[in-house]
């Protein structure tokens, strides 16, 4: 039995939903069930879709997106976003098996990092205890990223942390072999 508060639409969708769920990632059975679960309102499907963080114009490089999308979906506790990441992009952008279960049981001292990730890992725990970035690792993220990408990197917590909220809140059921955190 379902425990999703707001089930998924099923298809035949309608001929506008359908337009932009055609634009979304796609599963084996069609759109993935939370673009699905969205559709109940085409205002929210459009303005997920229009937020453009995971565009392949980002001045972001995949791998760093991938982290932060993992550590943030992990401490959002999100175990949707973080499985449906996990299947279909860690082994693309080259994440090991190490560094995909340290974004969940790790921290940013984990020796599977480098300075850059470790970085990265710090700027999202900070953003999700403090709501805000110390000093110490702002200076590192200097080094290494553009102001414009520490922005886009600021805002992708942020997307993510609402995709928790999102997902956690109408409980959108896993996907079809998508790994779980608590496994």
């Amino acid at each position: 039995m379902s425990t999703a508060r707001i089930r998924p639409l099923t298809s035949p969708f309608p001929e506008s939903v359908a337009g932009i769920l055609a634009k979304y990632p796609q599963g084996p059975e069609g759109p993935i069930a939370l673009f699905r679960t969205l559709a109940h309102s085409e205002r929210i499907l459009k303005k997920v879709g229009q937020s453009g963080l995971l565009d392949r114009d980002s001045p972001i490089k995949m791998i760093d997106r991938e982290i932060v999308i993992l550590r943030t979906s992990a401490r959002c506790d999100c175990d949707y976003e973080w499985g449906v990441h996990v299947k279909a992009f860690s082994s693309y952008v080259g994440l090991s098996q190490e560094q995909i279960s340290a974004t969940v049981h790790g921290s940013s001292t984990s020796e599977v990092w480098g300075t850059e990730h470790s970085t990265l890992i710090q700027m999202v725990d900070e953003l999700v205890d403090r709501k805000k970035i110390s000093d110490s690792v702002w200076l590192c993220l200097n080094e290494i990223y553009t102001s414009g990408q520490i922005m886009e990197l600021i805002l992708l917590v942020g997307f993510y942390h609402s995709i928790a909220f999102l997902n956690n809140s109408l409980q959108v059921e896993q996907e079809p072999d998508t790994p779980s955190m608590h496994e």
